[in-house]
């Protein structure tokens, strides 16, 4: 299997060509559906990061970071190991840094940039498979209105306002985060508008907008499967329904939502049925415009709980 893996290697940068002019940030390996369960790299411009999530390929790690730097001569490359079948190791698990020193450096992905920091929790700064649905986004974008909620590093805010969208509310929980999602502004040439960035969870802002009657032209609706922060608790099973539904009362005619779960109990389908459901009690002229899994270069993704996005686009009126 070593031998076979060495060969992949080889020919994955053929592989994933027409992507590579598009972004420097992307998956190499995608476990099983590449041949080889339990084992992700993930390249970010010249940093890479390896991933163990069984230990079939534990036996191998020595020569799999050789070969690694012998193909791709990373200035950086981290091992990390997401072997606790509860997920307990999901926000910090434990890492081995191969070779370099800076844990931190900056990727293109279209026509934006972003930074990355390979030693901060599990996702460096930028969730790789969703690259296709924030480019969705952007062409979207031109003179909206656009709301993301669990905004993380603001990701999709940078990719609207980038594609021309007057204002992007970003809203997240944690300070740290949002302050990472303005450098993220700064480094792509954006002005921080007023209100640009909102500290608190999306209840109270959904909450807020309503009571305001802010309307909204595109809202990003991507929450984490679990969240606990200061007394509050979030769960994607028990809580998704209120947030579209709340989401979707905010939107302008004609305006769009697009919600997406990484939470390995969804399907595609009925994910996306159960959104417009949910939608359509606000506005019942609602339709799907699309419904999508992960980015192209992840694989067979879907086929195991490490590697599974549902994710749909509605638009009302």
């Amino acid at each position: 299997m070593i031998n076979d893996f060495f060969s992949f290697l080889q020919k994955s940068a053929e592989k994933r060509q027409n992507l590579q002019k598009f972004t420097n940030a992307l998956r190499l390996v995608n476990g099983g559906a590449d041949g080889f369960p339990g084992f992700t790299l993930d390249q970010y411009g010249t940093h890479f990061q390896v991933q163990f999530f069984s230990e079939k390929l534990l036996a191998q790690e020595n020569q799999i970071c050789e070969e690694i730097q012998r193909l791709f001569s990373p200035e950086y490359l981290v091992v990390k190991y997401r072997l606790s079948p509860s997920g307990k190791d999901l926000e910090h698990p434990e890492f081995r840094v191969v070779c370099g020193l800076n844990p931190e450096t900056i990727v293109q992905e279209g026509n934006c940039l972003f930074q990355v920091n390979l030693e901060d929790t599990v996702n460096p700064g930028l969730f790789l498979d969703m690259r296709e649905i924030r480019e969705d986004i952007e062409r979207r974008s031109s003179g909206a209105k656009v709301l993301n909620l669990f905004s993380y590093t603001c990701s999709f805010g940078v990719h609207a306002r980038v594609g021309g969208a007057s204002m992007a509310v970003n809203v997240d929980i944690s300070g740290k985060i949002l302050e990472k999602g303005r450098e993220n502004y700064k480094l792509n040439g954006l002005e921080c508008l007023p209100g640009e960035f909102f500290k608190g969870n999306a209840f109270e802002y959904l909450a807020w907008a309503k009571k305001r009657e802010k309307k909204f032209d595109v809202v990003v609706l991507d929450p984490p499967s679990f969240a606990r922060f200061k007394g509050f608790s979030f769960n994607v099973r028990q809580d998704l329904d209120s947030l579209v539904k709340s989401s979707a009362s905010i939107l302008s005619l004609g305006g769009l939502l697009m919600v997406s779960s990484n939470y390995s109990g969804f399907s595609l389908d009925s994910f996306s049925e159960k959104i417009l459901q949910d939608v359509q009690e606000t506005a019942s002229c609602a339709k799907v415009l699309w419904k999508r899994s992960q980015a192209s270069d992840f694989v067979g993704s879907g086929q195991s709980k490490d590697s599974s996005l549902c994710a749909t686009l509605v638009q009302v009126g």
